[in-house]
């Protein structure tokens, strides 16, 4: 009986574990929806400010006069400073997530070094400070209290003090390493290009589909929404990774709630034939003695 009762206990402890794997299933489903629904809800946003943006550009250009901003030159020549941002989770059990973005972040900050860039490192999430501690790698500034809802004010803090540190030279652009959320089925870790915004002036300009008639100028309005477009953009990035960090967790529970059902369903096999096992023993004993008593 005392295998059967060790089979007793571990069939217990599965259960409890699956119960837990199944709520934290739940909590991830639910917290994906809230996530997905704000995800979608600012691409009309990003959209419309993507296209303001490329029409002011194109009557700037229309004027002949030239676009001057200071987040739309480039950097010194000599400044090889960069600044990487690793937007993590706070978080374990999420399966691969953390370990994607970092292993690509890793993989971002090497190239930058073997070009000759210093790399001045910014990370979100306590997974992320974790990895970059037991690396010994120095980090500038630490993020842990952004969470699962990321809100707009506190991610703009962040980006304005990119866009003082690139207007005062002291930096020469921005990526930010983080799990972009393409659909319910694909989120592949990216690295985006924050700063400087060389691209406003050639793609955007190319994919305007509306003129507008500016008023005041369209120079004014490119002042405003140049600083908008690079704030949406931080914005975006770590909304998509909420989104994404929420599937992954919703896959990894699920497929560990899964895991421990094989499991109960394997140790109940196996207390059955402990179980028949025990009672084959005892019928046999008991006939044993029957007979020695003949």
């Amino acid at each position: 009986m005392a295998k059967a009762r060790v089979i007793i206990k571990r069939r217990k402890a599965v259960r409890n574990i699956r119960k837990i794997t199944k709520v934290m299933q739940m909590i991830a489903t639910s917290r994906y929806q809230k996530a997905y629904r704000r995800a979608v809800g600012t691409k009309p946003f990003v959209k419309k400010i993507g296209e303001l943006v490329a029409s002011a550009v194109q009557a700037v250009r229309g004027s002949g006069k030239p676009i001057d901003h200071p987040l739309l030159k480039e950097p010194a020549p000599g400044l090889q400073k960069q600044v990487v941002l690793v937007v993590t989770s706070n978080r374990g059990l999420c399966g691969g997530y953390n370990g994607n973005v970092l292993r690509l972040a890793n993989h971002t900050i090497k190239e930058l070094e073997a070009a000759g860039e210093t790399v001045e490192l910014h990370v979100s999430g306590k997974k992320g400070i974790a990895f970059f501690r037991f690396q010994h790698r120095a980090m500038a500034e630490t993020h842990t209290k952004i969470g699962d809802t990321p809100k707009f004010a506190e991610i703009e803090q962040v980006a304005e003090k990119f866009m003082k540190s690139y207007t005062e030279g002291k930096i020469s652009g921005v990526k930010i390493v983080y799990m972009r959320f393409i659909s319910v089925g694909q989120q592949r870790a990216t690295v985006i290009d924050v700063l400087p915004l060389g691209g406003v002036g050639g793609e955007a300009e190319a994919a305007a589909p509306v003129q507008y008639d500016f008023m005041p100028s369209a120079e004014e309005l490119l002042n405003e929404l140049i600083p908008v477009t690079v704030k949406i953009t931080v914005f975006q990035a770590f909304i998509e990774a909420a989104v994404s960090e929420q599937i992954a967790r919703m896959v990894a529970m699920k497929a560990a709630t899964d895991a421990a059902d094989k499991m109960g369903k394997k140790l109940q096999q196996q207390y059955n034939r402990a179980r028949q096992s025990q009672i084959t023993s005892e019928l046999a004993e008991l006939m044993g003695g029957v007979e020695a008593m003949k």
